[in-house]
C-alpha cells in the first residue's frame, strides 16, 4: 500500500511518549463528550467571547455575557481547558490556537454539523453495520436500503447539513477541475450521480453548445429539476433516472464525457468495478470517463487523511453499509477490471481532490 510522503512519514512510525499515547487513549475513551463539549463551546458563543476579548474573560464576565448559568458555563469551560481548546491565564480564559480552529475553519465547521446532525446518533449501531454489512444507523431516520434512498425525506436540518457537507468538499474543486474536463472539448457530457445538479449548471456555464445529462436514482432526478429549474443553460440539462446498484441497468450510449464526482465512493468494490463495466460499455473509443476522489493516500497533509478515513465510517453506519474513502490503488484496479485504464492523474485539487482520467482499453 502505498502512501505520500507526510502520511508515510505519519504511519511508520511511533512519534509518542508513553505519556502521550495515555492521554490519546483517554482522549479517545471520552471523544463523544470532547465533541459535543465542543460544539456547544461554539453554539452557545463562548469561544467567540473569548476571541472577540483579546485578553481573555474571567468565569463571571463569560457568564454575564450568555445565558447559561454559571455552573453550565463552568463545566464547559473546565472541560474545554483539559481538552486543549481554552487557555487560563492570570484569573482569565482565553482561546488556545485549537480553539481559534475550531471556531474559523470552515472545514471544521462543515464537518462537525455533519457528524452531529447526520452520524451522531447512528454511530451507536456501527458495530451492527460492520457486523451485518447493512447502515444500520440509518434507522434512525427510516427504512431505506441506503442513505441516498432517503435524502428527499429526511428533516430539514439533516438535509441541509448532508448537502453542506457534500458540496463543501466538492466544490472547491469544480473550477480546477472543469478546466481539466473541457480541455477535451466535450460537447455531451453524462454527469453520474450528479445530486442537485451543481456541477451541470457549471458545465453549461462553462460552455454554451455543452449539454449534459444527469444520471441518478428518479427521486434524485425530481430534486434536481426543481433545483435547477430557471437557472441559466438548465435547458440543456436532462435527467436520466436509473437505479445504478442494478447490473442489467446499462448506461445511454453517445458521450464524449463522463463525468463521477465523489459517487464511486458511495459503492463496493464489487458494485464500483460493475458501474464502471458499465459505463465502459457505452465509451467510444475516443470518449473519457472522469473519476474525481478524495483519496485519502493521495493527501498532502495528513490531517486530511486523518478526516477521509474517518468519513469512510458514514457510509459503513448510515449510508449502505459497504463503501468508503477509497485508497487510490484500490480505486485503480477496478478500473483495470472494468476494462479499463488510468491514462492520466491529476492530484491537489480543491480540499484534496484526484481526478483519473480513464480510456477504453
Amino acid at each position: 500500500m502505498k502512501l505520500f510522503p507526510a502520511l508515510e512519514k505519519r504511519y511508520s512510525a511511533e512519534h509518542q511518549s508513553a505519556l502521550e499515547a495515555q492521554r490519546l487513549a483517554h482522549e479517545i475513551s471520552f471523544g463523544p463528550v470532547v465533541f459535543q463539549v465542543s460544539r456547544l463551546m461554539v453554539k452557545f458563543g463562548i469561544l467567540q467571547a473569548l476571541v472577540d476579548s483579546g485578553k481573555g474573560l474571567t468565569l463571571d464576565e463569560i457568564v454575564e455575557k450568555g445565558g447559561l448559568s454559571r455552573y453550565a458555563v463552568q463545566v464547559l469551560l473546565e472541560s474545554s481547558l483539559t481538552i486543549g481548546t481554552v487557555l487560563y491565564r492570570e484569573g482569565r480564559f482565553e482561546a488556545s490556537k485549537a480553539g481559534w480552529f475550531l471556531l474559523n475553519d470552515p472545514l471544521v465547521k462543515v464537518d462537525m454539523d455533519f457528524n452531529h446532525d447526520v452520524n451522531y446518533l447512528g454511530w451507536f449501531k456501527l458495530e451492527e453495520a460492520l457486523v451485518n454489512g447493512k447502515p444500520e444507523g440509518l434507522k434512525t431516520f427510516g427504512p431505506w436500503d441506503t442513505i441516498y434512498e432517503g435524502l428527499s425525506s429526511l428533516p430539514g436540518r439533516v438535509q441541509e447539513s448532508w448537502f453542506g457537507f457534500d458540496h463543501f468538499y466538492s466544490d472547491s474543486a469544480f473550477e480546477e477541475a472543469l478546466s481539466i474536463v473541457f480541455d477535451y472539448h466535450p460537447r455531451a457530457l453524462l454527469d453520474v450521480g450528479g445530486n442537485t445538479g451543481r456541477w451541470a449548471l457549471r458545465c453549461v456555464a462553462r460552455d454554451p453548445d455543452a449539454r449534459v445529462t444527469i444520471m441518478d436514482l428518479p427521486q434524485q432526478i425530481a430534486l434536481m429539476k426543481r433545483q435547477t429549474a430557471g437557472q441559466p443553460g438548465a435547458d440543456r440539462i436532462s435527467g436520466h433516472g436509473a437505479n445504478l446498484l442494478d447490473e442489467r441497468v446499462p448506461f445511454p450510449p453517445g458521450f464524449d464525457a463522463i463525468w463521477m464526482s465523489q459517487f464511486l465512493d458511495c459503492f463496493s468494490e464489487e458494485e464500483v468495478t460493475s458501474i464502471l463495466a458499465r459505463a465502459a460499455a457505452s465509451m467510444r473509443a475516443d470518449a473519457r470517463l472522469f473519476i474525481m476522489e478524495t483519496f485519502w493516500d493521495r493527501q498532502r497533509f495528513e490531517t486530511a487523511a486523518y478526516c477521509l478515513t474517518q468519513i469512510s465510517l458514514y457510509f459503513t453506519a448510515l449510508a449502505n453499509g459497504n463503501s468508503k474513502m477509497y485508497h487510490s490503488g484500490d480505486m485503480t484496479r477496478c478500473v483495470e477490471a472494468a476494462g479499463l485504464a488510468v491514462d492520466r492523474v491529476v492530484d491537489g485539487l480543491g480540499k484534496g481532490h484526484s481526478i483519473l482520467i480513464c480510456k477504453k482499453r
